[in-house]
């Protein structure tokens, strides 16, 4: 009997090195450098959004605590993870404080999860296994990653060039550890490629659900102005999308393609990115707001 390869296993030191370090700290960014003739207005709104949204890592850390329960290793990753997560939204709400002295980042957080909470109340996972799970979260990683990058591309604002520079390298970290951790789950599960093609899909259309509208609700809208899905996503959508440009949509495809299991490089590859590119300029086009 031949004996099986020992399985590789995802080395610690290439995430983060214990649950309080994260790769980089506040100090490591010039806060002195900002530039506030440098922001434009639509993108200090942005920011403000995706500090809701980074910050509020606590609650899928608890999801994913209760999906994977009995997997000390990834769940210790996922405390980690959690850290570098909670840090992204204490310095983008930060930022916007610098940029905005009327913003109140606590004070708008709070009512972000007033109004949205992830779902707590499961016993497994929505997406049906655990190899489905780590997936959703590659296609998370990969729309945070590619979005910061486009950002920091976007800016020439000194400050934030350096958040999100920052953030989109951690960004893609996170994606390769859920990539590993995915890996490994199919050869338990047997989850077949149909099956994960599902899943992405699904969890890319749910970009349009409450979780990002309620963090520019939070975060932008006036006081006492009605939360609404479709205007707040139009309205998050329209300045989002527009820091994009040709080649972060395509290296976003090649990593969605990749998790799945098609070769980006591939025939359908190459349709899929001239899909994604018209895709987004289409979304520009008819979601940015008026002027």
């Amino acid at each position: 009997m031949i004996a099986a390869a020992p399985r590789a296993r995802y080395r610690r030191t290439d995430f983060i090195r214990d649950h309080t370090m994260p790769h980089w700290t506040p100090d490591d960014i010039n806060w002195a450098a900002f530039d506030a003739s440098k922001l434009d207005p639509d993108t200090l709104m942005v920011v403000k959004a995706a500090a809701m949204v980074e910050r509020n890592a606590g609650d899928y850390t608890a999801y994913l605590s209760t999906v994977f329960k009995g997997d000390e290793e990834f769940l210790s990753i996922a405390a980690e993870w959690q850290v570098e997560e909670v840090q992204h939204g204490d310095m983008l709400g930060r930022y916007a404080e610098l940029a905005d002295p009327n913003f109140n980042f606590a004070a708008r957080f709070k009512k972000f999860t007033d109004i949205y909470q992830v779902p707590q109340d499961v016993a497994a996972s929505v997406r049906g296994s655990r190899t489905g799970e780590l997936l959703a979260r590659c296609i998370v990683e990969t729309g945070t990653s590619s979005f910061y990058s486009a950002l920091r591309d976007a800016t020439d604002e000194p400050v934030l060039k350096q958040l999100c520079h920052r953030i989109a390298g951690d960004e893609f970290r996170h994606y390769k550890t859920f990539y590993v951790f995915m890996k490994r789950y199919i050869e338990r599960e047997g989850i077949g490629i149909f099956r994960r093609a599902m899943v992405a899909a699904g969890r890319i259309k749910e970009t349009d659900d409450d979780e990002l509208a309620s963090a520019w609700h939070a975060a932008n809208d006036p006081e006492g102005t009605a939360y609404d899905l479709a205007r707040c996503n139009r309205e998050y959508a329209g300045r989002a999308y527009a820091v994009y440009r040709q080649k972060h949509a395509e290296r976003a495809v090649n990593m969605v393609l990749k998790v799945v299991g098609f070769d980006p490089q591939g025939w359908l590859g190459a349709r899929a990115k001239a899909f994604a590119v018209k895709k987004m300029q289409s979304r520009v086009a008819q979601m940015k707001p008026a002027a």
